[in-house]
């Protein structure tokens, strides 16, 4: 794989991909990161999904015309241009069928999050990546947060015994409870105490949703999510000798940036970062959530 990768893109309605492309294809960025170009993209889009038709145009034409990306008229086609993927689409629906077109290329797939709607597209994804030796990595920007990442990094208070996370929760209907927004509270929460959670109860009403997940080393980790406008995000991480705050917007450095710089690694090494179980058992925790949200607070067991 050369050094500087041909990346393509498959779907151009999130800003994620605008963020992306700027990142790799600005070298004037102030975190520009190094390795490869987008040079390709496909659109895609759903007409279901407002946030997705709403968008897709206005950011075809930025890569177009801002960036000098070649939009194509196939998902395949990008796949054979391109050393590299990274699958954008805003509507976690689709990708486990766009994924089923690109996996026989066998080239490395980046996926935002959410990697699918449902735990069993989520497995399905992985069995093909599996079938076809194709590295996958799937993962919310947060879970790289700069700031996140120090305070993990200090140790002072010794080990961790629980965390609680807390961000805005916003629901859409076509992507299941936390699919949506709560993705990347969960992403916070399974960073700080990787897999292990073995039942979770949610506390829910039209303005705040509380969740608590058991691990079977006996830790609990929290998610806060609200729907009032409060856009912050951030963690309480609790240590034997004490508890730090992480406020995750504090650091300079944009959260795409950590995140595209793993990405790049994924794409060369094609070895990614993250376990795919512990993707997976982040699906089982959205699922078992919005099961005990549906149901008034039940016990649900992963």
């Amino acid at each position: 794989m050369s050094k500087n990768l041909k990346i393509g893109i498959i779907g151009l309605d999130t800003s994620h991909s605008i963020s992306f492309t700027k990142l790799l294809n600005d070298p004037d960025q102030k975190y520009h990161v190094e390795g490869g170009n987008v040079v390709v993209a496909y659109p895609g889009g759903s007409f279901d999904f407002e946030a997705s038709y709403s968008r897709v145009e206005r950011f075809t034409q930025d890569v177009k015309k801002n960036f000098g990306v070649e939009i194509v008229d196939s998902i395949s086609t990008v796949a054979e241009q391109c050393d590299a993927i990274l699958l954008e689409s805003v509507d976690g629906r689709v990708h486990l069928n766009q994924f089923r077109q690109i996996a026989r290329f066998s080239k490395p797939v980046f996926i935002d999050k959410p990697l699918a709607t449902t735990y069993q597209d989520g497995r399905k994804i992985f069995e093909l990546a599996s079938k076809y030796n194709v590295p996958v990595m799937s993962s919310s920007a947060l879970r790289f947060a700069q700031e996140l990442t120090d305070i993990l990094n200090n140790n002072e208070y010794g080990s961790i015994i629980g965390v609680d996370c807390y961000g805005p929760m916003a629901i859409e209907s076509t992507q299941p409870g936390l699919f949506w927004y709560g993705i990347h509270t969960v992403e916070m929460l399974y960073t700080v105490l990787g897999q292990g959670c073995t039942e979770v109860k949610a506390t829910t009403n039209d303005k705040h949703d509380v969740i608590a997940g058991i691990w079977r080393d006996g830790r609990i980790g929290t998610i806060r999510g609200n729907r009032l406008g409060n856009k912050q995000f951030g963690i309480l991480l609790h240590r034997e000798h004490g508890t730090q705050f992480v406020n995750i917007g504090a650091h300079p450095k944009p959260f795409y940036a950590s995140l595209l710089e793993q990405i790049i690694v994924m794409f060369t090494s094609r070895k990614s970062i993250i376990d795919a179980e512990e993707t997976l058992e982040t699906m089982k925790f959205i699922e078992a959530a919005n099961k005990s949200r549906d149901t008034n607070g039940y016990l649900v067991k992963l």
